[in-house]
Formats: C-alpha cells, sequence, structure tokens
C-alpha cells in the first residue's frame, strides 16, 4: 500500500500521556485519513482510523485498518512521525 504523509503531531502531560494524530493519504483512496494516537508511557499505542475531512467508502478504510494491523512498517512511521513532532506541555 502506497501512502504519503500530510501532517503529524504530538503532545505530552502527566494526566494524559502521550496524544497525537496523523495524517495522510493512500494512493488511489477518495479521502485522506487521520489516525489519532494515545499512550500513557509512550510504548504501548491506541490509535482509531478516521477520514480526515468526509466520509469516504467504507471498503477502503476498512482495507487501511487491515493494513495497519498487518504491516508493522506502516503503523511503526505513523507513530514515528507523531512521535517527532512531539511538543511538551
Amino acid at each position: 500500500m502506497e501512502w504519503e504523509m500530510i501532517f503529524a503531531e504530538m503532545s505530552y502531560n502527566k494526566e494524559d500521556g502521550y496524544v497525537g494524530k496523523v495524517q495522510f493519504q493512500v494512493k488511489g483512496h477518495k479521502q485522506p485519513y487521520e489516525m489519532a494516537l494515545q499512550s500513557k508511557k509512550g510504548k504501548d499505542w491506541a490509535y482509531g482510523l478516521f477520514f480526515k475531512d468526509k466520509a469516504g467508502p467504507e471498503e477502503e478504510i476498512e482495507l487501511v485498518e487491515e493494513e495497519l494491523e498487518e504491516n508493522d512498517e506502516m503503523y511503526d512511521a505513523l507513530v514515528e512521525a507523531a512521535r517527532s513532532a512531539l511538543v511538551q506541555a
């Protein structure tokens, strides 16, 4: 799956831990995506995948979800992009 980063950000505070988001587009998909990230200690990440601006085809977001589950390289690259944008609060 070919994808391209659009935007990444992350912040940290003691109460919430690490909270960030990564926006990216996938070649051939109608809408870009946003992945919200959260981790108390910066090791185990919870995430949610959404369409960035408006809803797109359900089949496409399901393909990206599958790819994130199976492709550690893609998942790690998205998390690292957000971590690299870390701003301390």
